[in-house]
């Protein structure tokens, strides 16, 4: 066992003591790598960490999830670029692509000659709950095996374009993708960013909006280094990523997919 002074030095000004295993720690350790050795991984490996996914909880054991295996370079270099132009995309060894799949019970309903109605909004947001599980039992199983990994949300972009490229049903969405490889040592030794503490993340049975120095402490928590100005920093973290023209591009292309789940 070990104990928590292994664990992300934030973390223990909450936490006195507390032993923990080797799945908690690679929860504390994990982080995005996006630089990875030019080492191809394993078929063995790729199918435990399919495997794994597979493995993850899932509404009623409907599974509700398509997992796209892209070893097409074509189609990397095309999600590299629809993916808000990242190139480190198309260098990774092994990318997968979570669908939320409400095409497959549709078709089996249809089979056992029953008259079903049309997937519905809540459908596709149970899907993509199943998907995103299943998409994190695949990170950590990854991890498990020294294998870094990257959540590309971007998937959720230029919806026309990612239809035609993975050839996607009216019934499916792409709610994430993630990319694998073993990492540069420069990116395992990349310190993992601090999170928020669990006393600003956790509330006790109803919701509570915070208050203003809730939210500032908050933020100063994490951002400890001299010099720190909240207003500065919100101000360019909105327009790098709220305001962005990716994220509006993201919203624009998810209402397009919810459109085929939105009949009433």
């Amino acid at each position: 066992m070990k104990t928590i002074e292994k664990l992300r030095a934030n973390e223990i000004l909450y936490v006195e003591e507390l032993t923990v295993n080797q799945i908690i720690q690679s929860l504390y350790d994990r982080k995005s790598v996006r630089v990875f050795e030019e080492k191809q991984l394993s078929e063995s490996d790729k199918k435990l960490i399919i495997d794994a996914a597979i493995q993850a909880p899932t509404a009623g054991n409907q599974v509700l999830y398509t997992i796209l295996d892209i070893d097409d370079n074509k189609i990397k270099h095309e999600l590299s670029i629809i993916c808000d132009n990242q190139p480190f995309i198309e260098k990774a060894p092994f990318v997968l692509v979570f669908l939320a799949d409400c095409r497959k019970w549709y078709d089996a309903y249809s089979l056992a000659g029953i008259d079903a109605r049309e997937p519905g909004v809540g459908d596709i947001l149970l899907a993509c709950e199943d998907a995103v599980i299943a998409a994190q039992n695949a990170v950590i199983a990854a991890e498990s095996l020294g294998i870094g990994s990257c959540y590309i949300g971007d998937i959720l972009e230029n919806k026309e374009k990612a239809v035609r490229l993975l050839n996607l049903d009216r019934y499916t969405l792409p709610i994430t993708m993630l990319i694998f490889g073993y990492p540069t040592e420069q990116q395992s030794n990349r310190p993992k960013p601090k999170r928020f503490n669990s006393r600003y993340i956790v509330q006790k049975n109803r919701y509570s909006p915070m208050n203003e120095n809730q939210i500032k402490d908050m933020f100063q928590e994490v951002h400890d280094e001299d010099g720190f100005d909240y207003n500065e920093y919100m101000k360019a973290f909105c327009a790098r990523k709220y305001m962005s023209e990716f994220a509006l591009e993201m919203n624009r292309s998810v209402f397009e997919y919810f459109k085929n789940f939105m009949k009433l």
